[in-house]
């Protein structure tokens, strides 16, 4: 079942197995399944590198992907953001595939940020892919927040980093089950800075053994956070399948 079926599953039947609890900097955050964190002390929803209109930046390329990325993605925003209904929505960065992905949305996926964002504030941080905002759609764009004793900004900070929570490196980690390698996206965290999954539906994965990973946290403490089925599964770094 992948996270597009696992959102439907939620909309149907609530009964998802709950996400797993961590801290950052001694702040409570629960990674959910479909690659949201919920930090319930302030109810506010996070989620990184949407990679929205993807498929139509590709096709103003000359490249075809599917059209349905955009949909599938808000399908599954949609469920996390019914599972928690949180006060505040923080998007990470890359919350567009380019710079003129929020200029061309259709109205149909305008209109269905307009109704997620209803009665809530909505923060899109700028990323690489769009450093310019977004156009024409609720909330504000900044390119950092400081928030509630945490940072929350795109790319992570060279070195070590107390209490940052970002994304633009899409973690994953591969574990080996009954003879068989597994690879998932991942929340990363020492328990001081955590690296977000990307949630866009067609979006890859980077190692947590990948050159760009080194420096960022404490191995030793480090846990990797997979995306499942159904449900998240907390492996030590150590553990990790190198």
């Amino acid at each position: 079942m992948n996270r597009l079926a696992l959102a439907r599953t939620i909309r149907e039947n609530a009964a998802l197995a709950p996400g797993v609890e961590t801290t950052i900097a001694g702040v409570v955050a629960v990674c959910d399944p479909l690659g949201a964190l919920y930090l319930p002390r302030d109810r506010i929803l996070v989620v990184s590198d949407l990679h929205l209109e993807k498929g139509a930046a590709f096709a103003r390329r000359g490249m075809l992907l599917p059209p349905y990325d955009t949909l599938a993605t808000l399908t599954v925003l949609s469920a996390v953001i019914a599972r928690y209904d949180p006060k505040m929505i923080i998007s990470l960065g890359d919350n567009f595939h380019d710079r003129v992905g929020s200029v061309h949305m259709p109205v149909a996926f305008r209109s269905l940020i307009f109704n997620l964002a209803e009665g809530r504030e909505w923060l899109w941080i700028n990323g690489n892919h769009d450093p310019d905002g977004t156009t024409d759609l609720p909330g504000q764009c900044a390119d950092e927040l400081v928030y509630g004793g945490l940072v929350f900004r795109h790319e992570p900070s060279a070195g070590p980093s107390r209490g940052e929570i970002a994304g633009h490196l899409h973690p994953a980690a591969t574990v080996r089950r009954r003879e068989k390698s597994v690879r998932r996206p991942c929340f990363a965290t020492d328990g001081h800075r955590l690296l977000m999954p990307a949630f866009g539906v067609i979006s890859g994965g980077l190692d947590l053994s990948h050159k760009a990973m080194a420096g960022l946290f404490d191995k030793s403490a480090l846990v990797a956070h997979l995306l499942g089925r159904d449900r998240i599964y907390s492996v030590s770094y150590g553990s990790l399948k190198g």
